[in-house]
């Protein structure tokens, strides 16, 4: 199985889906921010392995936490994922966290922080050409 297939998809797109609901909803550990999103799962061809990024929504402790949390959980994750998605082998979960949704809403804001400052400079260009 090429890592680009359409099943190699297929399986990334459910996997990534049963996870973010294990993950929203069935972990009791309390470390885990309940902000936590599920971005990517890429599960390797030979099913061994699982890449799964997440982004937690939240100041740095609470990313901290929620890895640890989600490190320590990653057994009892790997076996729901194994009684819900029916796989030759259930692979093994590397959580590795992703800023980009942070990084996103940091550059919007910014971006509308100078789109604010040009109109402001365009207003009184405009208040010195009337007066």
């Amino acid at each position: 199985m090429r890592k680009n297939s359409v099943k190699n998809r297929k399986i990334n797109d459910e996997v990534r889906r049963v996870l973010a609901q294990i993950i929203s909803g069935g972990i009791k550990d309390p470390r885990i921010s309940p902000m936590t999103s599920v971005l990517v799962a890429e599960v390797a061809p030979d099913l061994k392995t699982c890449k799964v990024w997440v982004s937690v929504y939240g100041d740095e402790q609470k990313k901290k936490d929620t890895m640890a949390g989600l490190t320590s959980a990653a057994g009892f994750i790997r076996g729901e994922l194994a009684r819900r998605v029916n796989l030759r082998n259930t692979p093994q979960l590397q959580f590795i966290l992703d800023d980009s949704i942070a990084y996103g809403v940091e550059m919007s804001r910014k971006i509308d922080e100078v789109i604010a400052a040009d109109q402001r400079v365009e207003e009184m260009r405009e208040e010195e050409y009337t007066e």
